[in-house]
């Protein structure tokens, strides 16, 4: 048998053909934007700064799907190189927008230098959504930090 040890490329998805362009098919909506990080770096494909809010506190990513999607895959990461916190997000989804149907919760414990970011990919079989929401806290502490998202990208 031949065999060959790859080594993944850091911060690139893995590897899936079928990555759904959400500029095309989406609008989104943000509690919060800093001009430097603006959600489209977290949305589109090449992009490499993610977006950050302006603001610390919670914040809510929303897409707003132009028609109804179906969902298989979701993949988040999350970067923190600088404050020290826990961090929990929620992400949840509807198929109407008459009520919303918790996908995930979760929490996560940045410490720079040593662990800086968070890698989530979750297998889905999500029919008919309208609507995908991210809430994030950045610190459950109440302090200053600012939300962010590196990327999210959805098959």
């Amino acid at each position: 048998m031949r065999k060959r040890l790859i080594t993944p490329i850091p911060g690139a998805p893995p590897i899936e053909r079928d990555w759904l362009d959400v500029g095309s098919v989406a609008s989104v909506e943000i509690t919060s934007e800093d001009r430097a990080h603006p959600i489209e770096s977290a949305l589109l494909a090449g992009e490499k700064r993610g977006w950050r809010a302006a603001e610390p506190g919670p914040q809510t990513v929303r897409l707003l799907f132009d028609k109804p999607q179906r969902l298989r895959r979701i993949w988040l990461v999350f970067e923190e190189t600088e404050t020290q916190r826990t961090q929990e997000f929620v992400l949840r989804w509807s198929d109407a927008g008459h009520s919303f149907r918790e996908i995930v919760r979760q929490q996560w414990n940045f410490s720079p230098p040593e662990t800086v970011r968070e890698t989530e990919d979750y297998s889905v079989e999500l029919l008919d959504v309208i609507v995908l929401e991210l809430k994030i806290v950045p610190d459950k502490s109440g302090g200053e930090a600012r939300a962010s998202l590196e990327s999210l990208r959805l098959a």
